[in-house]
């Protein structure tokens, strides 16, 4: 995909604001040079917080990946309507600021892990998209 007004800053000022496509995104695919960073303590069926059953999102530039390690879960993606469920091998992956929820189906134990840009020399995260 191809993006010449990226080049200049009055490009890229002229897009603020403005919602872009994301090949990414759509496909639900983990960018390959993202690093983990956080990971949740397990939840289960019974732990699993209030706010994860609700819409949520992520922050800008996070993604996410859903680790089921017993049971299922239901992965509702709110903003498409999408439904998964997730179990052992089947992993959930959540776009940045997308809302999105879960629901246990029946016993079930699992772990968020958010990833993000790696950092540049700078310090800051940088974006390679």
């Amino acid at each position: 995909m191809e993006r010449p007004w990226v080049l200049t800053a009055e490009g890229r000022e002229g897009r603020l604001g403005q919602m872009l496509d994301c090949v990414r995104c759509d496909a639900a695919e983990l960018p390959p040079h993202f690093v983990p960073y956080k990971r949740t303590a397990e939840f289960t069926d019974t732990s699993l917080p209030d706010a994860l059953r609700r819409h949520h999102r992520t922050k800008a530039g996070v993604w996410a990946t859903i680790l089921v390690s017993e049971g299922r879960l239901r992965y509702c993606v709110d903003a498409t309507g999408a439904v998964s469920e997730l179990s052992p091998g089947v992993v959930g992956i959540v776009v940045p600021e997308v809302e999105h929820h879960v629901e246990p189906l029946g016993r079930v134990r699992f772990v968020v892990e958010f990833y993000r840009a790696p950092k540049t020399n700078h310090g800051s995260h940088g974006f390679h998209g």
